[in-house]
């Protein structure tokens, strides 16, 4: 059942921000989970949420074009009151040494990462701080620990654009303190989502400390917690789920 709250979980068809998103609903969100591409995928979330008593709905998204955005949020606050909004939208651009990496593929990782990331908070903070009329919320960006790492020789480019993410959560959490909304980031290690191959995976489990890579239902707790009541004094936070990573 909902609490007539909403979340707003961007990228939630696969990966962390499905496991995000079904999380979300069993704490009583009303979840408005966005997709790119993958119709089918994002429904079929929608379908085992709603199968499950909760409630969801699918929306199409581009967070690289500024329209969708602002669609995405006006639907938001049509439902309810926007609450919580989890940015998981993120693109690798591949894997290579950035000698080798193409112009385009530089460009889209950073429009996906770390634009759309600013364009997403942007609106979500124009409809909750308190200062203009909204009831207040959080706001929780997926980074990654490869901003730490830096991922050489295999895409330095997408760790710089979490390294963005890690920036602008940091600045923008100081800057709406005292409006309502808290922000903040998870930074996972390497997960088993099809982000990483399975040999890539394996790869990375024999340099996480507990020997494995995570699950993405271990990644959407810490965002979930984030996003509730029981964070209530955390803001401007990083929080590593990384397996000692």
């Amino acid at each position: 059942m909902s609490n007539g709250k909403i979340m707003v979980v961007i990228g939630g068809s696969r990966g962390i921000g499905a496991a995000t998103a079904k999380l979300a609903a069993q704490r009583g969100h009303f979840v408005l989970l966005t997709y790119a591409s993958g119709a089918a995928a994002a429904q079929g979330v929608v379908a085992e949420i709603e199968g499950a008593g909760g409630n969801a709905r699918a929306l199409h998204c581009d967070v690289a074009n500024e329209a969708d955005i602002a669609a995405l949020f006006d639907e938001a606050t049509s439902l309810g009151t926007l609450n919580a909004v989890v940015y998981s939208s993120g693109i690798t651009g591949g894997e290579s040494k950035l000698v080798d990496a193409s112009t385009e593929a530089l460009r889209a990782t950073i429009e996906v990462n770390l634009t759309g990331a600013i364009l997403c908070a942007r609106e979500a903070v124009r409809r909750m701080s308190t200062d203009r009329g909204g009831k207040g919320g959080s706001i929780t960006f997926i980074s990654s620990r490869a901003a730490d790492r830096g991922s050489a020789n295999f895409h330095v480019w997408y760790a710089a654009s979490k390294g963005g993410v890690n920036s602008l959560s940091i600045g923008l959490a100081r800057e709406v303190a005292q409006e309502g909304i808290r922000v903040n980031c998870v930074s996972p290690g390497p997960v088993a989502t099809e982000m990483l191959s399975p040999e890539r995976q394996q790869a990375a489990a024999n340099l996480v400390a507990m020997g494995r890579v995570g699950e993405p239902e271990e990644i959407a707790a810490a965002a979930i917690f984030l996003a509730s009541e029981d964070a209530s004094y955390i803001t401007g936070a990083n929080l590593a789920v990384a397996g000692g990573a």
